[in-house]
């Protein structure tokens, strides 16, 4: 209940304060929101969880797939790394915002205190959260699994942040440019391409000559670079953090200069 007490000015004050919480407490607000409605979803997790997990497992225990020399988990593991990041930053971020765009949910989200970016930020950082969860996840599968990582913590922490911005404006732009229908449609099928396509489980070698072209994906790049760091122990892979950055770069400035909130 708010309460009015006498200044002895002929004004009140009220307590609790009136007005907007400060800035970092609504962005935080909203980003724990936007974690919990990512992981209460049934097709989110399907997306997010499951798909990667029983791929992950499958293709580890069962030789279906020629992933040249050594276990097949060492290959796989960071592929399905990889498709994580795609599947929470790129494909459930672009469905879910393109619903609650179509449903007038960012419009009125937009007209509250918390500015358009805290919003766009709180989602990011949700994003973020869904992605450890999955990493961590996915990383006690596959030692499970006998997988065996080499290479520098901090070169894969920058190929899954770049990986992330770069999915996450691809995914925002697609969001806030197409109807809700189209978005759903549109980011599945481009899930499962880049699924097969991108290097995640099929190696790039298999493709011949299209091998060059389907290199400069974010996925074969974010998959190649794990790959090369967790299986090969390589050094920093900055041609694909270069490739990742440019897609980053394009596909936010795009998000930011072609999103509509209705």
């Amino acid at each position: 209940m708010t309460t009015a007490t006498d200044t002895g000015t002929g004004t009140g004050t009220y307590a609790p304060r009136p007005g907007a919480a400060p800035l970092p407490r609504m962005i935080a607000a909203q980003a724990a929101l936007e974690t919990r409605m990512l992981l209460r979803n049934g097709e989110q997790l399907l997306l997010t969880v499951v798909i990667p997990t029983l791929l992950l497992a499958l293709f580890s225990s069962v030789d279906i797939v020629d992933t040249g020399a050594g276990k097949s988990v060492d290959f796989l593991a960071p592929g399905i790394l990889a498709l994580a990041v795609m599947s929470t930053a790129f494909t459930g971020q672009a469905i879910a915002t393109g619903f609650e765009r179509r449903y007038g949910v960012l419009k009125r989200l937009a007209s509250s205190p918390l500015p358009r970016w805290g919003l766009m930020t709180a989602k990011t950082a949700a994003v973020l959260v869904t992605e450890i969860l999955q990493v961590i996840l996915l990383t006690v599968i596959a030692f499970a699994l006998g997988w065996s990582p080499h290479g520098n913590p901090l070169a894969v922490l920058l190929l899954l942040v770049l990986g992330t911005a770069a999915f996450s404006g691809l995914g925002l732009l697609m969001a806030g440019t197409l109807k809700a229908e189209a978005t759903l449609a549109a980011a599945n099928l481009v899930f499962l391409l880049l699924l097969v396509g991108g290097g995640v489980i099929v190696p790039l070698s298999k493709f011949g000559g299209a091998q060059q072209v389907l290199g400069l994906l974010p996925i074969s790049a974010l998959s190649g670079g794990l790959r090369d760091v967790l299986q090969h122990g390589a050094g920093t892979p900055w041609g694909d953090l270069g490739i990742l950055a440019v897609w980053a770069v394009l596909g936010l400035a795009a998000a930011g200069r072609f999103f509509r909130w209705e």
